[in-house]
């Protein structure tokens, strides 16, 4: 299942950038007149390794969230972020070492659970991250709940539980109807149960809206409508995929005839 899942870093990175939760409510609001000097720097720092984890620049960032945790040792997202970088790079001990740091620390903090959750799922413990999306799932306070159900569904997909999946990102779906990547997986799923009519109606939604139509959505579109028999559609979506992505290893199928 390679092709599920085409936007997932950005929902990670997401993680880091966002706490996740709700701010005790017995507790003072914090503004920007309450930040240390050393809270201003890490933060500094986390913003600029966030950016350089975004475009591919994995020692960088991890250059920079070093300087951020020498100003704030226990600083959660740069912790988490940490984690993300190793396991970027292919450091899975490093990795592994730094979610456990983060979950000693903060042990019910959703976006490290849902990251390290993602993060055994790549190395196939699916036990394991079955259990930590179901923990970050459980926190009533996390803010980000279809972003977890996703990557759950992802990951039953990959693991070959296919039915499992579809009511995960159906899940996800309800919660976060605009979410293009929620969407694709749904289509995905659905295409390899064989729902083709409800596989069509959810990748339809996104290849509608230009700022959300890629390659990976036109192709699977492309492989629904084929299943269909609908010829004409067929041709058109081959078409847009020529014309707008001809170096992509979808148009090399389509070229190839490589459908399934």
């Amino acid at each position: 299942m390679k092709r599920l899942l085409p936007v997932l870093v950005s929902v990670l990175l997401a993680a880091c950038a966002n706490t996740g939760t709700a701010p005790a409510a017995d507790h003072e609001i914090k503004t920007d007149s309450d930040q240390t000097d050393a809270d201003r720097r890490a933060g500094i720092r986390l913003e600029l390794a966030q950016g350089y984890f975004s475009r591919g620049q994995f020692s960088t960032s991890l250059d920079e969230l070093k300087l951020a945790l020498q100003a704030k040792p226990d600083m959660r997202e740069a912790v988490n972020l940490r984690g993300l970088v190793y396991a970027a790079m292919g450091e899975n001990q490093l990795a592994e070492e730094a979610f456990r740091r983060a979950l000693a620390v903060y042990p019910k903090d959703p976006d490290t659970l849902h990251n390290y959750g993602w993060f055994t799922c790549q190395q196939q413990r699916w036990p394991t991250a079955d259990a930590l999306f179901d923990q970050a799932l459980a926190q009533p306070t996390y803010r980000a709940p279809a972003r977890t159900l996703l990557a759950k569904g992802v990951c039953e997909a990959r693991s070959g539980r296919m039915l499992v999946a579809e009511k995960t990102l159906a899940r996800a779906f309800e919660l976060d109807a605009g979410n293009p990547a929620i969407a694709v997986n749904l289509s995905e799923v659905l295409f390899r149960n064989n729902e083709l009519e409800r596989a069509r109606f959810y990748v339809k939604r996104v290849n509608e809206q230009p700022e959300q139509v890629n390659a990976q959505s036109l192709w699977l579109q492309l492989r629904i409508e084929r299943r269909l028999g609908n010829a004409s559609t067929v041709d058109e979506l081959a078409q847009q995929l020529r014309r707008k992505y001809p170096q992509t290893p979808e148009t090399q199928a389509l070229d190839a005839g490589r459908y399934d």
